[in-house]
């Protein structure tokens, strides 16, 4: 008896000054650092700041009191709990443009768990190192290639216009939705090559439904939105995955001095051709991120552009000048007879101008959320390994110290500023590694949308208002009623 004793003393007595090293270890690099821990609350148990926080997504006129308030009290850089999640957030450029910048060694992603689960482990969003790399290099290199640029921008046009004859006849539009059926039928074209019909109808269904779950409460049972969202994707992986096996079969038997000539119809033939070196892309890496590549298609781009006719609609002078320019571009094409390339809609500074202000003020991506992998210090603040840390973009976007009068909607700062793609302070696509790889694309079809819509109608906007949360959007989808111009 009194052997096992000294055993138990002996296990306590090593537990313990294991525990007292390690204790010191972390103290110790802690204090090597001399960054200063993020002050804040975490509010009410379990709840946290949550109430709060959602509270001021729904405040049209101060979307950021929530931030506001906890930076007067904490200073930029605070802690809090929102969503379930203890966060240190970042209302500062510069400690966002770290954030961004060091993926992999220093922060990985980190969604709420309803993200988590409908993505997966290979979707791009969650993916790290070397396939992440591959992934994200092979879809902007196609999307950014001017070749490819040349011929999208005809089908673009058509999309738009086609549409856009619809609508005289109609006593209400709604333009959010409207927006959504071009915006995703030329998102599943620049994927997978599909057309209107019957596919293409069933596949929006499915991903309107798969869609839905992205921000929900994280229950899977049947009868839950995850549930539901899940069993869709479930779906249209097999919807998708067939296209690819049928590519992939075309591409096998295709003779072998034909393989890889010319550049890639759409995105799924770019992955295809280049994923003969390691790390090799699954197909069902390859139909998961074909999926999660139509997001755009649905949400972030057609609330952009229903954004910037808001806008517009309140900011007569500069829908003036915007009608000037576009209306001058029309012209010189209507004499010329030559028909429109994708380099013609870039080059209209203003509408340029407008959909920069546009993206700025609509933070249609409002925050980044990432977790860091070990102890690092940022700007004088310690991040501990572990921590979940909430980049606010739309902070950066709206200070006062960044931009004057940031709550104006006002196209000519960036004549000052000018509208540079990458800036610490201009972070509507993100930043770093994760960089939007479709961000030229959206600018092109932000462009050529406003051209074909201000050149066609006059329109009056019944009242409606902005909400930030759970997403950016418009409360009532901007319902319009157009004119056509004689």
């Amino acid at each position: 008896m009194e052997y096992w004793k000294w055993i138990i003393v002996m296990m306590v007595v090593i537990i313990s000054s294991v525990w007292v090293v390690i204790g010191k270890k972390k103290r110790k690099s802690i204090k090597l650092m001399k960054g200063k821990s993020p002050k804040g609350s975490k509010g009410w148990p379990f709840v946290g700041e949550t109430f709060d926080f959602i509270a001021s997504g729904y405040g049209a006129s101060q979307p950021l009191i929530f931030m506001e308030k906890r930076k007067s009290l904490y200073g930029s850089v605070f802690k809090t709990s929102i969503l379930g999640s203890d966060v240190i957030v970042s209302t500062e450029a510069e400690m966002n443009k770290v954030i961004l910048q060091n993926q992999g060694n220093v922060f990985i992603p980190a969604y709420p768990k309803s993200i988590h689960e409908l993505m997966g482990e290979n979707s791009i969003l969650q993916m790290n190192g070397n396939l992440h790399r591959k992934l994200h290099s092979l879809i902007g290199n196609f999307l950014r290639s001017p070749l490819f640029k040349s011929r999208i921008t005809p089908h673009i046009q058509r999309s738009v216009t086609h549409r856009l004859a619809t609508w005289h006849s109609q006593p209400i539009i709604y333009l959010q939705d409207e927006v959504k059926n071009i915006t995703f039928s030329i998102l599943v074209n620049v994927l997978m090559s599909i057309g209107p019909g019957e596919e293409l109808e069933l596949l929006k269904r499915e991903f309107q439904e798969f869609i839905k779950g992205l921000i929900c409460l994280p229950i899977n049972f049947p009868g839950t939105t995850l549930y539901k969202s899940l069993k869709a994707k479930e779906r249209m992986v097999k919807m998708v995955g067939r296209i690819i096996e049928e590519r992939q079969r075309q591409n096998n038997n295709s003779e072998s001095e034909e393989k890889g000539a010319g550049a890639a119809n759409d995105v799924v033939e770019a992955l295809l051709r280049d994923n003969n070196e390691e790390p090799k892309l699954s197909l069902e890496t390859i139909s998961g991120n074909i999926i999660e590549m139509m997001i755009p298609g649905e949400e972030t781009l057609p609330t952009a552009i229903t954004m910037s006719v808001h806008f517009l609609t309140h900011s007569p002078l500069a829908l003036a000048k915007l009608l000037e320019e576009n209306m001058e571009l029309k012209r010189q094409k209507a004499e010329s007879g030559n028909a429109y390339a994708w380099t013609d809609y870039m080059s209209l500074s203003f509408t340029q101008n407008v959909i920069s202000e546009t993206l700025r003020l609509a933070n249609i991506v409002n925050a980044i959320w990432r977790k860091a992998v070990k102890d690092v210090e940022i700007k004088g603040y310690l991040i501990p390994k572990g921590a979940c840390v909430v980049a606010s973009l739309m902070s950066v976007h709206m200070d006062t110290m960044n931009y004057e009068n940031p709550f104006e909607f006002d196209p000519w700062r960036w004549e000052k500023n000018g509208a540079v793609a990458s800036n610490n302070r201009f972070t509507p696509f993100g930043g770093g590694q994760r960089l939007c790889p479709g961000l030229e694309l959206s600018r092109l079809e932000l462009s050529i949308f406003l051209h074909h819509f201000v050149t066609t109608y006059r329109w009056e906007a019944e009242k409606d208002e902005i909400i930030y949360f759970p997403t950016v959007k418009m409360r009532r989808k901007l319902p319009i009623r157009v004119k056509a111009i004689n």
